[in-house]
């Protein structure tokens, strides 16, 4: 496998900071993006510096806010400035909010699609100008079971977000195909253990509305979710699965790589809908005379 030059955004902890290590020690240069690189995460850069010391591998900290637009492109500017190409851009910032939806505000619902798909389209806006000049690239997604499996309440605003950033994926796929740039989409399930997505989720603003569902049928509902979620989910899961599953697909000879994959141990259902929604889709393009969309077009 030779050696890519890989950005993740989001990339501070959970599956980014898992994927950076894994990347890394396959042999890839990483970088490893986040916001407040001298603020709040300078812990998670002095920890990826000694990481890298210690394993002798080539993982480096980038200061990448996805939601201001010149972040994102200083950050792309300096990859490419340093290796002349980036090659493969991983999607995987982002953010979750639990709670029951009507307690979230409008403004609320719209930070999370800022934060899940409106920052992807910041990051392809600075990325994508290079790689369309190179003629190749892998943009690589990660998108949720959630947005095609089950669906348990009280995750409304992740799960919409997480839905538009799917749609956005298997758009592009089609958009970039002859700029000879890949798309692959990796699905995780629900890990409730070993990250901090559930963790470190956000709250409605509403608190009335939110102490209203504390009280008659769905009194203790959320803590019942979360119960009964992580009952559904095997003791062995490993979040580190899912790092895996990306240095899998970059193993993948160019223009071999899946249109999607699925990490998802409690098996909710996604992976038999998403076989149906990627299969119909290119049969829509055969049919259409648009085959050529299904895979990069090659040099």
């Amino acid at each position: 496998m030779s050696q890519q030059i890989v950005l993740i955004t989001g990339a501070s902890s959970g599956f980014g900071a898992l994927a950076a290590r894994a990347l890394a020690h396959a042999g890839h240069t990483v970088y490893a993006s986040m916001r407040e690189t001298a603020g709040r995460n300078a812990p998670q850069v002095a920890a990826a510096n000694d990481y890298a010391r210690e394993h002798g591998v080539d993982l480096r900290t980038l200061e990448l806010d996805v939601a201001a637009q010149a972040s994102a492109d200083a950050a792309i500017a300096a990859v490419v400035a340093e290796h002349g190409r980036l090659d493969v851009l991983v999607h995987n910032a982002g953010h979750m909010a639990f709670g029951p939806a009507e307690a979230f505000t409008p403004e609320q619902f719209a930070q999370l699609y800022d934060s899940n798909v409106l920052g992807a389209q910041r990051v392809n806006r600075a990325a994508l100008p290079q790689l369309r000049a190179q003629r190749s690239g892998l943009l690589l997604w990660v998108s949720s079971t959630s947005a095609r499996g089950g669906t348990p309440p009280y995750l409304a605003p992740y799960f919409a977000a997480k839905a538009a950033m799917d749609s956005l994926a298997v758009s592009y796929a089609g958009e970039l195909a002859r700029w000879g740039i890949e798309t692959s989409i990796l699905v995780p399930g629900a890990f409730t253990s070993g990250t901090n997505h559930f963790a470190h989720a956000g709250a409605p603003a509403d608190a009335q509305r939110a102490a209203d569902y504390e009280r008659g049928p769905t009194a203790g509902f959320g803590a019942e979710i979360l119960e009964k979620l992580a009952a559904g989910v095997p003791a062995d899961a490993d979040p580190a699965s899912v790092a895996e599953a990306m240095v899998a697909i970059l193993e993948r000879p160019r223009g071999r790589r899946p249109f999607r994959v699925h990490v998802d141990p409690a098996d909710d259902g996604a992976e038999t809908v998403s076989a149906v929604a990627d299969r119909i889709r290119a049969e829509f393009l055969r049919r259409n005379d648009l085959a050529d969309l299904l895979a990069p077009r090659l040099a």
